[in-house]
């Protein structure tokens, strides 16, 4: 079985390797496109500018729309949280394929409800080409110990 795997991954290597070098590929990473997508209000020429205007708007988005009051709800153990999103903004600039990964399905639910209604936004550009660029984040919150009550 090991001999079969190894052949399976050097065969996808193969392929992978095969493609011509200067073809678009469909889906670029956030970190290496040439051209990143543009959140709206976000302006400028030089592609780390946007980058992080971007990633700023994105953060500022979640933090307003992610609704803690669900979390609160599920009377979640006191502890800090940490939810794994991961989406593409496409070759149109809507947000698709969005998928969570967190301790709780309730947290991963409300993870991909907050990214999906991303606004629209300016597609990337990689290689003169509208492309999907890959994106990921963690969404980090925090469950607080119930306040003690005091005594007069």
């Amino acid at each position: 079985m090991k001999n079969f795997l190894l052949i399976l991954a050097f065969g996808f290597t193969t392929i992978s390797f095969a493609q011509d070098a200067n073809a678009p590929r469909a889906d670029v990473p956030f970190a290496v496109i040439d051209r990143v997508p543009i959140y709206l209000g976000c302006t400028g020429t030089d592609n780390e500018v946007l980058k992080k205007c971007m990633s700023e708007n994105i953060s500022a988005f979640i933090n307003q729309h992610f609704n803690m009051k669900k979390m609160e709800a599920l009377n979640l153990p006191p502890k800090i949280y940490r939810t794994a999103v991961q989406f593409k903004i496409d070759k149109y600039g809507n947000v698709v394929d969005v998928q969570a990964s967190a301790d709780r399905p309730e947290i991963e639910v409300e993870a991909e409800r907050v990214v999906s209604n991303l606004p629209k936004m300016i597609p990337g550009e990689h290689r003169g080409k509208r492309v999907g660029v890959l994106y990921s984040l963690p969404i980090i919150f925090k469950i607080e110990p119930p306040k003690r009550m005091r005594k007069n």
